[in-house]
């Protein structure tokens, strides 16, 4: 598999993938989302690519403090072959690079499988309250 920045030319396939793996939701635009990050640090926006196919996708972001990572998505049909630990691996490794001392990253209370994932690849739950406050209406 080939990790690379993600291009203008994915977002079709970028989105799509979101979709198929669950994780497009009424109140975000995936390609609103998309836009945003293309405008900051949108060379820790990775795709990977099977057979010049986009399969995978993280987001990563650093703001002087922690990091964060979004959107991290494997097509249903190339899960539990290790991709997912393959995109994590690259997105801290860019992490890394810029300083950055520690990872955070949300996940829905209810996708036990992922958070399970997550706890194997090194991932704790911290003793916090995620909130959050709209700062546009809902889209």
């Amino acid at each position: 598999m080939e990790i690379r920045p993600f291009d203008l030319r994915d977002e079709e396939a970028v989105v799509q993938l979101w979709t198929v793996c669950g994780l497009v939701v009424p109140w975000n635009n995936p390609h609103r989302d998309i836009q945003r990050k293309l405008k900051v640090q949108a060379d820790i926006f990775l795709v990977g690519c099977l057979g010049g196919k986009v399969i995978a996708s993280v987001m990563a972001g650093y703001d002087g403090h922690r990091g964060w990572i979004n959107y991290l998505a494997v097509h249903p049909h190339h899960q539990r072959a290790g991709i997912a630990k393959q995109m994590m691996d690259e997105a801290e490794g860019h992490l890394r690079a810029a300083g950055c001392p520690k990872i955070n990253l949300q996940v829905r209370s209810t996708n036990a499988a992922v958070i399970e994932f997550y706890k194997r690849i090194g991932f704790n739950t911290d003793d916090v309250v995620s909130l959050g406050k709209r700062l546009e209406p809902d889209e």
